[in-house]
């Protein structure tokens, strides 16, 4: 596997500002390690499944985790996520799912599909990076995953 493949962190975000917020928290935890950044979930799907614009890529050379915004074009984060839990080779993937939505069934909804946390982005800008850079600690040098 080359360095330009190994891909640490997946987000999926279609907002640039949320976007911007979460790389600059992530980069505050001297956390720069190899980003990918989908847009839609449809992108994401691809890339996680190794299916047309990332064909070259291969399953094994999965992501670390997963940060996913719930609403999205194409294909919303809950499809992503059920599709991923559904499938043996990304079940063991972690998802943080990091949305705007404090709504209940969303909630309980992407629990049951098997998202590892749910965290509602802070409105505030300082906060939400905070946020993103805690999060980047956690799943990258606290959390441990099997074969690590």
């Amino acid at each position: 596997m080359s360095m330009a493949e190994a891909f640490e962190i997946l987000i999926v975000e279609d907002n640039p500002l949320d976007l911007e917020m979460t790389l600059r928290g992530l980069r505050k935890a001297n956390i720069v390690n190899q980003i990918h950044v989908a847009r839609d979930g449809a992108e994401a799907l691809e890339f996680l499944f190794c299916e047309g614009a990332y064909a070259h890529r291969r399953i094994e050379d999965a992501p670390r985790f997963v940060l996913l915004d719930l609403k999205l074009p194409k294909v919303d984060g809950l499809e992503v996520l059920a599709r991923m839990k559904a499938d043996e080779r990304t079940r063991a993937i972690p998802v943080v799912m990091l949305t705007s939505s404090k709504e209940q069934r969303d909630l309980i909804e992407s629990y049951q599909l098997g998202v590892n946390s749910y965290i509602v982005k802070p409105v505030d800008f300082d906060n939400f990076v905070q946020a993103a850079r805690e999060l980047g600690t956690y799943w990258l040098m606290l959390n441990q995953i099997p074969g690590t």
